[in-house]
This record gives structure tokens, C-alpha cells and sequence, in this order.
């Protein structure tokens, strides 16, 4: 057996948006963790620019949501732009569901800031050990956890740390899945791109038509930071080691445009679109682009990691803490897996429509074709409203028991465009955000415990519920109407907001809540 250097319970591999926010949601479970990133500080590119608003219910639990709006863009800003040019007339415009403004279905907006706005945001949001500078190269599995091996590169030697698991989110290329011998499925590399940050005076063309991304013909521009910045994004040119950046953002700004770029930076990268045919091998997960690399259009990529970090970390905790059984980690990939390939579907569906326009519109450039001044793309509902893909995750595991109404299939079949999202208390989907009071949603009664919502809080306070963290709130009448239960009915949540078990009138026995908890939680009730 290797000597380790440190032991923790979790190892988390990955400095990104995933394994920020697991390394913080562990900590709120006071479960130790270790976090090693491979460079030597946070990714200084702006990379991610949506948070969705599934993302920001996590983060408002986490108490974030108020520092992350209050350095991204004002919601007039979640808004898509197509122009020929960046300096013409938009062409096609939609705007982003739950980001351009507030939706009923949830208590916060989403945003668009810059994955390096959030980083720092997140890294500040827990006190646990981060190593930047730190690689994992090889891994090992034993019985009782995983000895993982650590160059450091400031320091020039190699360490060992012990851990009861690895929960690994360093990204699309993952050297722990590599390790692992886990093959992916899906179109898999889809063009090489380049990312241009730049500084430049562009408020004539875009102050009076903000949004969060400008497509046009000659590439995609995004403004980065309220205070100013800009990105420039296309595809890879041929001889890019000799390209002249500054000349090719400043044409591709538009014709008569007399604004240079003062380029700051220059990132390479490929989109790839790929899901990894499991998400665990013994006590070794997977979870972001590790798991799922996802194309950039529409902004589901981070958003779908953050998820899985809040899946994901509430189980890790339950196990280590001894309140739920190994087998409960199985639910993570029973639950997440088919959500990474539905979410694959949608965003390589709007990578393809969004290159279709804009190839589409370059043609028709070339060939002095006369063309509308306005173009209503007809996709534009898929590609914006995606509320039934982020609100509307719909669970099928062994932590969900489902009852007579309940669907049997799990959302993400191939006819479902994750458009409409209709909120329901079905076992298995996320609890229907619904006012408790004023200021106070359903979803704010949840955190490191389970929750029962019921208009009966006497009745049921009577059951035992040893050792299960649990809360019981009460859910008003009216509401409790709407979410399909009589005056002593109940709904079991679970810590990530997903509802467990539903009981419509109060079970015949005190017993139906622990068993209940214990089933959920693969474990016996004491």
C-alpha cells in the first residue's frame, strides 16, 4: 500500500466553475476536501458567459446569488444579436429565457458575466485546501478509498494523497477519465476555434442594442465586463501562429470601421461534444466537462457541471457522514447520464443552427444576393427557451419513489426539446419554486437536509427520523392544492431540491417517512 502525504474524504481535481462550486457545497456538508488544479492560478480567459437561472437557484442556497449579479450585466443584456457585421443593423435577435428578464418559475434571474467574474466568487465561498500548480498524474484505487499522485510544478516534487473518493472535474481532455479507460460517445471534436480578448471603443454600435453575444458573418463578439472588455470568437485560421489578430477583429468589425483592437490575449481551443459512457468507476466520479463536453452555443455546458456538482455532493456527504450506504452514489449516474445526453442533443442542435445562419448569411454576402433587412429565425424558440431543460430535469433512481402519477420515464427522449417547462410536484423533478411568504420560496427551505413540506406539521413532527438530517416546513394550504396533496399530506425533498417521495394523504403508519428515507438513502432505518 502507498504511503500517502495527506489523507482527506473527498479529492476534488479541477479549479474550474464545478469543482469550485463542489468544494463549496461539501464544505457547507462539513465533509473535508482537497481541490488540485493543475495551473497556477484561476483561468485568467472569460471562457463560460451564462448562468443560468437553475444555476443561480444553487448559488442564491450557497448565499452567492447577490455578489455574482452585482458584477454581471444588466438583464437587458441576455439577449442574442445576428448582424452581417458588427457595426449593421441587427438582422434576428431573441432573448434569453430567465436571463432577459424574471420568470415566475423561479425566484432569481439568471446572468451573463464571465467565467472569470464567477471563479474568484466561488473560490471565496469555501475555506478548504486548494493546490494550485498541482497535477494529477496516476491514480489507484484500493479498498477503503483512492491514492492519487500530485506533481507540483512550482516545487518540482511529486506527492501522494489519500482520499475516500475523487470527484474529478478537470475538464473535456480529463486525465482521470483517461486513467480510467472510460470511453465518450457523440460527434466529438467539432471545429478548432480561436478566442480574441480585446479592448476597444465599440458603444456606437452596441450601447443603444446590448446582448450577451453578437453573431455575425465574420464571427461572434461578446462584450465581457460591465466596465468594458470584449471577446472576438471564429474559427481557427489557417497559419494562426502568424495571424494578425488585431487586423482580423478590426475587419471583422465591418467595412469603413475605423477602430483598432488592442488585443490583451489569445486562447486555441476546440469544441467537442461528447458524454462519457459512465460517470463512476468505483470510488472515482465524474462530473463537468470530464463527464460531458458540451458545446458553447446556448450556454448549457457549465450550467449542466454546476448540476451535477449539486447532484453529486449531498449523496458524497450522506455516505461519508454515514447516513446513507455506498450504493447510493449508483442514483448519481443513473440520474445525470441521461440528462448530459439530452442536454448534448440540444446544444449540438444549437451549434448547428446558429453556423447555419451565419453560414447562410455569408453566402448570401458573396453572392450580392438581396436579403431582408429582419429574419425571424424559426428555431428561435428551441434555442432560447430551454426553461424545460433546466427547470425540468426529471430524475428516475433509486433516491426517487415514485407513485401512481408519476412518469416512468426519465425527460430527455428524443422528442423532447427541453422548450416548455410545466412545474410539477412529481416525484422526481424539482420542487416547483412557490412563495412561503413575501421573500421566502419553497427552494429557500432547502439546504445540508432533507425537507418535508406539509400543511400538517404537528402530525407528522410525531415520526422518527434518526439518523436522516430532516426539516419539516409547512407549505400552505393553497399551495399544497397545486402540488397534488390533501390537508395531512406530505412531500419528501431531498437536499438538492429534487422531490423524493410524495404522499398525497398521511400514510397509515409513522414508519412511511423513515422507511422512506432509508430506501432513498440505501440504507436501514435504526
Amino acid at each position: 500500500m502507498p504511503v500517502a502525504d495527506a489523507e482527506v474524504a473527498v479529492l476534488i481535481v479541477g479549479g474550474g466553475p464545478v469543482g469550485l462550486t463542489a468544494r463549496a457545497l461539501l464544505e457547507r456538508w462539513g465533509v473535508r476536501s482537497l481541490l488540485v488544479e493543475k495551473h497556477h492560478e484561476l483561468s485568467p480567459f472569460p471562457r463560460a458567459r451564462l448562468v443560468n437561472v437553475r444555476s443561480m437557484e444553487i448559488f442564491r442556497g450557497l448565499g452567492l446569488a447577490a455578489g455574482i449579479t452585482a458584477g454581471a450585466f444588466a438583464p437587458e443584456y441576455g439577449r442574442i444579436r445576428f448582424r452581417d457585421a458588427l457595426c449593421d443593423r441587427d438582422f434576428a435577435a431573441a432573448a434569453m429565457a430567465g436571463v432577459h428578464a424574471p420568470v415566475p418559475e423561479s425566484p432569481v434571474t439568471g446572468v451573463v458575466t464571465s467565467q472569470d467574474r464567477l471563479e474568484p466568487i466561488l473560490l471565496a465561498a469555501a475555506d478548504t485546501q486548494v493546490r494550485f500548480g498541482a497535477e494529477l498524474v496516476d491514480l489507484a484505487e484500493e479498498s477503503d478509498g483512492v491514492v492519487a499522485s500530485l506533481v507540483d510544478h512550482r516545487r518540482g516534487d511529486e506527492t501522494r494523497v489519500r482520499a475516500r473518493y475523487v470527484l474529478a472535474a478537470d475538464g473535456a481532455n480529463s486525465t482521470v477519465r483517461q486513467r480510467l479507460g472510460i470511453d465518450t460517445s457523440g460527434p466529438g471534436a467539432m471545429g478548432n476555434f480561436t478566442t480574441v480578448v480585446f479592448d476597444a471603443d465599440l458603444s456606437r454600435w452596441c450601447a443603444d442594442r446590448p446582448a450577451g453575444v453578437y453573431f455575425t458573418a465574420h464571427g461572434s463578439f461578446t462584450p465581457l465586463y460591465p466596465e468594458g472588455g470584449w471577446a472576438w470568437f471564429g474559427p481557427t485560421p489557417e497559419n494562426a501562429a502568424r495571424a494578425d489578430w488585431p487586423g482580423l477583429v478590426s475587419r471583422a468589425l465591418g467595412p469603413g470601421v475605423d477602430v483598432r483592437a488592442d488585443v490583451v490575449r489569445v486562447q486555441h481551443w476546440v469544441m467537442n461534444a461528447s458524454v462519457a459512457e459512465r460517470f463512476r468507476q468505483g470510488r472515482i466520479l465524474l462530473a463537468g466537462d470530464a463527464a460531458h463536453a458540451v458545446p458553447i452555443v446556448g450556454g448549457l455546458g457549465m450550467n449542466t457541471g454546476i448540476a451535477d456538482a449539486h447532484n453529486l455532493c449531498w449523496k458524497l456527504a450522506g455516505v461519508l457522514h454515514g447516513w446513507a450506504a455506498p450504493g447510493l452514489l449508483d442514483t448519481y449516474e443513473a440520474e445525470r447520464h441521461p440528462v448530459a445526453l439530452r442536454t448534448l442533443r440540444q446544444a449540438v442542435a444549437n451549434a448547428q443552427l446558429a453556423l447555419q445562419v451565419q453560414n447562410r448569411r455569408r453566402e448570401q454576402l458573396r453572392s450580392g444576393e438581396a436579403v431582408p433587412s429582419q429574419v425571424e429565425p424559426p428555431w428561435s424558440e428551441q434555442y432560447f427557451a430551454q426553461l424545460g431543460l433546466v427547470l425540468g430535469a426529471a430524475y428516475r433512481s433509486g433516491a426517487v419513489l415514485t407513485d401512481d402519477s408519476t412518469s416512468l420515464e426519465p425527460s430527455g427522449t428524443d422528442e423532447d426539446t427541453g422548450t416548455d417547462y410545466v412545474p410539477t410536484a412529481e416525484p422526481g423533478h424539482r420542487m416547483p419554486h412557490l412563495w412561503l411568504t413575501r421573500d421566502r420560496s419553497t427552494l429557500d427551505a432547502f439546504g445540508e437536509w432533507f425537507t418535508l413540506l406539509t400543511p400538517d406539521r404537528t402530525g407528522w413532527a410525531r415520526c422518527a427520523t434518526a439518523p436522516w438530517p430532516l426539516r419539516i416546513d409547512t407549505l400552505p394550504g393553497e399551495h399544497a392544492v397545486r402540488c397534488g396533496l390533501g390537508p395531512r399530506g406530505a412531500l419528501l425533498i431531498r437536499p438538492d431540491g429534487h422531490i423524493g417521495a410524495r404522499w398525497p394523504d398521511r400514510p397509515p403508519s409513522d414508519a412511511a417517512l423513515p422507511d422512506a428515507l432509508a430506501s432513498l438513502t440505501r440504507s436501514t432505518p435504526s
